[in-house]
């Protein structure tokens, strides 16, 4: 019995030293928790993972805008978290057809909560691939409005009045490239 006890003992005490180490090492690692934690979820260096939103949108050339409207308006961490979202991307183009001096306003510091609204009106919780899609559906967006679809007669998808010109799946959901930037009522 008393040898089991010591033995017990000297495991409890190898243990508890063990997992004691310098100051200076646990320094460190809070130092290198807090540097992670304060980058945020958009920080994370990941190759190997399939793509999330925000990689795929920072890697397409006809995006560049939509990347710097995420980043304006402080919305690039909550793409790049788990999800499931469905985005509706607009093209560079569609940036450029809005009226002049209009991103160039709503990328005003100011104005980050407008941006990020209409950021928000383009995301939707869940997956909806084109086959999701029904004629005349009004679906809820991430900033609580809607928006309606409408499928024409030769397949076409459009998201109000914007069309669907690509689809391209992500680790967090799915991205669906449209013609037009979606502006809520």
């Amino acid at each position: 019995m008393k040898s089991k006890l010591y033995s017990l003992s000297l495991l409890i005490a190898i243990i508890f030293i063990s997992g004691c180490g310098s100051s200076e090492n646990q320094n460190q690692g809070a130092e290198s928790t807090t540097a992670v934690q304060s980058v945020g979820q958009s920080g994370v260096k990941d190759d190997v993972s399939n793509p999330n939103i925000v990689q795929i949108a920072v890697g397409s050339e006809d995006h560049s805008t939509l990347v710097a409207a995420l980043k304006a308006a402080d919305y690039v961490d909550a793409l790049t978290n788990v999800g499931p979202f469905t985005v509706f991307a607009p093209t560079n183009a569609a940036f450029d057809a809005l009226p002049t001096g209009t991103l160039e306003t709503l990328t005003k510091k100011e104005n980050q909560r407008q941006l990020r609204d209409i950021l928000e009106y383009h995301v939707l919780l869940g997956v909806y691939k084109p086959e999701d899609f029904v004629n005349g559906r009004k679906m809820g967006t991430a900033d609580g409005r809607s928006v309606e679809i409408e499928v024409a007669k030769d397949g076409a998808v459009l998201v109000n009045g914007g069309k669907i010109i690509g689809t391209v799946q992500a680790s967090n959901g799915i991205i669906h490239v449209i013609d037009k930037v979606l502006v809520p009522n």
